[in-house]
């Protein structure tokens, strides 16, 4: 009787999870059968909609119960806080596996070439974006200075900071941002947000429903200039075409004509204006620098000469993620991806990575929705199934499902699985609930691994939990 094909996805995010789906609904699934172990670095699954998606943001969260349904497969397992590269290698997956996957997204952020990115105050919008998301292992205190901040770039992410940077701690606090969060966000003293746009407002990624979102605030008045309205032919044309960029035009438009009200944090959001320094003094930043732009006739832009130093104590670079290169896979500097054909990693010389595959952004770059990655997962699994169906992928020499199990073992690695997923879920939805709140997120690593680990840990870890909120603070539940 044939054995089930053994596959092995790096990254647990949307992208992996999708590639496992879109594997369980092949007909190979059916016969010989597919059996899938899922690797993650971090003790919990999900990826970005855990560490990347502003908390502020539960429709957005709301995937992970269609994430949640296909990990619940009993053909799949997950093995959380494994370090690819660290605790396994591309050999050792070869061993266990007739194919392996890398879905391992985009985290680090990247790079601004202009002067005063290295002053003390300018920031990247990963380091912020994984601060308020409780990732494990950044520092658990984010300075908060600042009354005036700059966020630069025109996209979600942008908008998720500007948002936080703009909303109270108080606002806050009914999402699941964990206790040293909201204590630090109550020191936040930005009365002023200003985002800033090379490009005008039919160039902006904005999605048209996380720009909306930016005026629900009672706390903040978004403000846009009208001077700032401006479309060419290729603007026109790209409303015409795109029914997402023409309503973030209209939204735009409404804002810009209506009277500045009075609340009180005020979020400005620049169009034509292009970053060209971060201004400082004793090593700390005092203002952004700006070139003036206006449209070509074509979509993108040309400097006019004039240019404008804004008041500003802080500067975020929201201007795109980039991968982290992996070990033993070949690496496109210029994009931070994994060059590919479909899915198929290739190599220097131009031939397939035998049973190598990516899907999500270490293959097309930080770029699309969540949802964009479904047709991604669906051609890398494609590829691979015909390779699979037409003898080219490598034969493991121990493909037996206990096999990577006793190896991990046997390394001393403390990884978590589905099962501890569950409990960890558990310790934070108790934590929550003792403060009135949905889930309160548990954000040392250590105490992830113990809230996972099995039900015996689970009391100690809550408890843990909470006396740490009670030390940070004293009036959470208020």
């Amino acid at each position: 009787m044939p054995r089930p094909l053994r596959v092995a996805i790096v990254g647990a995010g949307p992208a992996g999870i999708y590639a496992a789906d879109a594997l369980l609904k092949s007909d190979t699934a059916a016969d010989p059968g597919v059996s899938i172990d899922l690797f993650e670095r971090m003790p919990a699954p999900f990826g970005l909609i855990r560490y990347g998606v502003a908390p502020d943001h539960p429709r957005i969260k709301g995937i992970i119960t269609a994430l949640h349904q296909v990990l619940d497969k009993p053909q799949i397992r997950l093995f959380g806080n494994v370090d690819y590269g660290k605790d396994l290698s591309l050999d050792d997956l070869r061993a266990f596996y007739d194919a392996v996957i890398f879905s391992t997204g985009a985290t680090a952020d990247r790079e601004l070439r202009i002067p005063g990115v290295e002053l003390d105050g300018s920031y990247g919008a990963a380091d912020f974006v994984s601060w308020y998301d409780g990732h494990p292992d950044v520092p658990r205190t984010w300075p908060l200075e600042a009354e005036k901040v700059a966020v630069l770039g025109v996209g979600n992410v942008a908008l998720d900071i500007a948002r936080v940077l703009a909303k109270t701690a108080d606002e806050l606090l009914p999402t699941e941002i964990p206790p040293n969060v909201y204590e630090g966000l109550k020191q936040n003293k930005a009365l002023e947000v200003h985002v800033f746009g090379r490009r005008g407002p039919a160039q902006a990624k904005f999605s048209p429903m996380e720009l909306r979102e930016l005026d629900h605030s009672p706390n903040i008045e978004v403000i846009v200039n009208p001077e700032d309205i401006d479309y060419d032919d290729g603007s026109i044309e790209q409303r015409r075409s795109n029914k997402q960029v023409d309503m973030v035009a209209k939204t735009l438009e409404n804002w810009a004509i209506r009277d500045v009200g009075d609340r009180p944090h005020k979020l400005f959001l620049h169009f034509f204006e292009s970053p060209t320094e971060i201004v400082g003094e004793d090593g700390k930043v005092t203002g952004l620098r700006t070139e003036r732009t206006e449209l070509d006739g074509t979509g993108n832009v040309r400097g006019t000469g004039q240019f404008t130093t804004w008041d500003v104590q802080s500067v975020y670079r929201a201007v795109g993620y980039l991968s982290d290169e992996l070990v033993k896979l070949p690496w496109d500097v210029a994009s931070g991806t994994v060059p590919d054909a479909g899915g198929r990693v290739i190599e220097e010389g131009g031939q397939p990575m035998p049973s190598t595959y990516v899907t999500g952004w270490i293959r097309r770059g930080p770029v699309g929705l969540i949802g964009h990655t479904k047709g991604d997962a669906n051609e890398t699994v494609g590829n691979l199934l015909a390779d699979f169906a037409e003898g080219r992928l490598l034969t493991p020499r121990a493909p037996e499902e206990d096999a990577v199990v006793d190896f991990l073992a046997s390394k001393g690695v403390e990884y978590t699985t589905w099962d501890g997923w569950y409990r960890l879920d558990a310790a934070e939805k108790a934590l929550g609930a003792l403060q009135g709140r949905e889930r309160v997120k548990i954000v040392e690593r250590r105490g992830m691994l113990d809230a996972s680990a099995d039900p015996a840990q689970l009391k100690a870890a809550v408890e843990t939990a909470v006396a740490e909120a009670i030390v940070a603070e004293s009036g959470l539940g208020k």
